[in-house]
């Protein structure tokens, strides 16, 4: 892993968003999505919930499962993915911030980020598009699963990807603590 670490702003916030880990250019920017997946995920949001990005970074908490930008993969092909011993250094960061803000609803980006609060779901057709609800870190909330938003990603781009992202999208924008929290 390549410090620093990234962090979102310190928000207050009864929903939580949570990635991977920062890509090669969120240390330069020093914030969480700040390149190619981010402008897809807040284009996502602006569309789909009227929220821009500038609202949604100053009213929805921003974390990962690991803080650090993990390397380029060996392939050379994108980022490579945390290891189990990565991902458990990095793991008291999340709990403890489930702890502090007691979300509501989760948000988790990606198939990592996914299996920390869905563990055993395989493919994003099985969890995409639904709401469920859970405890973590002793703190009960709806998970709502989105997919990578990452330029290398085809998944979200055609369907069933497309109409599940939608439907995803909608059950975020019809939850009562994102409406809460954006207004």
């Amino acid at each position: 892993m390549h410090a620093p670490p990234i962090t979102g702003v310190a928000v207050a916030s009864r929903v939580i968003l949570v990635g991977q880990a920062p890509g090669v250019r969120e240390p330069a920017l020093q914030r969480p999505f700040a390149w190619t997946a981010g402008k897809t995920l807040f284009r996502w949001f602006e569309e789909s919930c009227g929220v821009s990005e500038e609202v949604f970074r100053e009213k929805i908490y921003i974390a990962a499962v690991c803080r650090c930008f993990p390397g380029k993969a060996a392939s050379g092909g994108g980022d490579r993915v945390p290891d189990k011993r990565e991902i458990a250094r990095c793991s008291d960061w999340l709990r403890c911030e489930f702890e502090i803000l007691r979300p509501q609803l989760v948000l988790p980006v990606g198939r990592l980020a996914i299996s920390q609060f869905l563990p055993g779901v395989g493919k994003l057709v099985e969890i995409i598009g639904r709401k469920v609800s859970i405890e973590f870190a002793g703190v009960a909330c709806d998970v709502v699963p989105l997919p990578h938003p990452s330029g290398a990603s085809t998944w979200h781009r055609s369907d069933p990807g497309k109409r599940l992202t939608s439907e995803a999208l909608q059950l975020v924008a019809e939850h009562p603590a994102f409406a809460a929290a954006v207004a």
